[in-house]
């Protein structure tokens, strides 16, 4: 277990877009880069030189291997692809999260949690353009089985369905009659069933709204809830509740906790083996009107039967170089490997890669942390990665394992 979180700490956005400056990391890039490196030659530049790789349209060729793809494992060797290297694919957004592929559209949907917006990024030329104009400080997305947009609003407090007809569902907006916190992340079970999970992370000015006074997340009461949101406050929940995970059934409609605040608090990610036998669900830190450390900050699965979660025990305790690194989204490829965006220090942060029995086979070294991620692309060979507001790409030799 990691070390109590001391009383004075940055704040949550502050830790995921990494940068905090450390020691460097140098590690093996893909098998090439095995062998031990040649004196006086020189080193490419990466994350952690100096100076530091640069990115976007204008920067240098990168060498390849990548020396920010990192093999721990050999098993990892497989998954990355010897000719690829990161790409920095748009830089523009406020906050970017969410990110879900769209089969038939053939591009990525991404939110701005800050923005309020909702962008869409085109596959053949990598074009950006708002996709919603206002999305209620909308967080994850996917996209369920039969190809209909399932959105988690912070600002609204609720997750909506988008039907093929243009109209909007609500899936879930309160649990025993008290209004949800601020639906973070979503996942799509085979079965059809939604599952997201509810911490309080978006009761806040700058990715929703906060509580009413005198409720929990509403900063010593004075914090101006009602401002520039007549719709949020009038429908949006007034006052957060415990933290759950929750599950909507695909034939009733009923939602139900299969997770509680005390079974695992401040939960995030949330993500699914190929087979649906297993769910993967991240633990993080304190969300507003909470008082403590929070969560472990580990990633945690637990076996789905008959729609609900049993055993449920730690998975990856998310240390890398004695640095508790800081998880947010994730996303399993079809081998069952689980691909985790990875927040903390400069020459850590980026993402993590583990292997179905929670070993860490790999990483991918970016210049800030990932807060969300997913597969993408025709052949859902394409990693597309969220990191503040920036998106970037990684060719990759497997395929995402949900819908989106």
């Amino acid at each position: 277990m990691p070390p109590a979180s001391p009383a004075l700490h940055p704040g949550r956005r502050a830790i995921l877009a990494g940068g905090l400056a450390t020691g460097g990391l140098w590690a093996s890039g893909l098998h090439a880069r095995a062998a031990t490196t040649v004196e006086n030659l020189p080193q490419p530049s990466s994350v952690i030189s100096n100076p530091p790789r640069q990115w976007g349209a204008d920067a240098p060729v990168t060498p390849l291997p990548d020396p920010d793809i990192l093999v721990l494992d050999p098993g990892f060797g497989n998954l990355a692809y010897a000719n690829a290297g990161l790409k920095l694919a748009w830089r523009g957004g406020g906050w970017l999260e969410g990110p879900a592929w769209n089969s038939e559209g053939r591009f990525l949907l991404l939110s701005d949690t800050i923005r309020a917006q909702q962008y869409r990024y085109l596959w053949e030329n990598g074009a950006v353009s708002v996709f919603r104009d206002y999305s209620y400080n909308s967080n994850g997305n996917a996209f369920d089985n039969e190809g209909r947009l399932v959105s988690c609003e912070h600002g609204m407090r609720r997750v909506v369905r988008w039907e093929h007809d243009g109209s909007c569902h609500v899936l879930a907006d309160s649990y025993g009659g008290a209004p949800l916190n601020s639906p973070n992340d979503v996942a799509i079970h085979p079965d059809g069933s939604v599952w997201f999970t509810d911490p309080g992370y978006g009761d806040t000015i700058v990715e929703g709204h906060p509580d009413a006074p005198g409720a929990p997340a509403n900063r010593g009461g004075v914090e101006r809830w009602t401002l520039d949101g007549e719709v949020v406050t009038q429908f949006g929940g007034h006052r957060r509740q415990e933290d759950h995970v929750f599950r909507v059934d695909p034939a009733t409609g009923d939602v139900r906790a299969v997770l509680t605040q005390q079974q695992l608090p401040d939960p995030n990610g949330i993500a699914f083996s190929p087979d649906g036998k297993i769910v993967y669900v991240i633990c993080d830190g304190p969300g507003p009107g909470q008082n403590g450390h929070g969560g472990d900050q580990h990633i945690h699965a637990g076996d789905v039967v008959g729609g609900e979660v049993h055993n449920l025990r730690p998975f990856a305790d998310m240390m890398l170089n004695g640095h508790q690194m800081i998880p947010d989204g994730m996303r399993t490829d079809i081998f069952g490997n689980l691909w985790c965006g990875a927040n903390g220090p400069l020459g850590l942060c980026g993402v993590v890669v583990y292997n179905p029995h929670g070993r860490m086979i790999g990483r991918l070294r970016l210049p800030r942390g990932v807060s969300n991620l997913t597969f993408g692309g025709p052949k859902r060979d394409v990693l597309f990665m969220c990191a503040g507001d920036a998106l970037f790409t990684l060719q990759v030799n497997t395929q995402g394992a949900a819908p989106s």
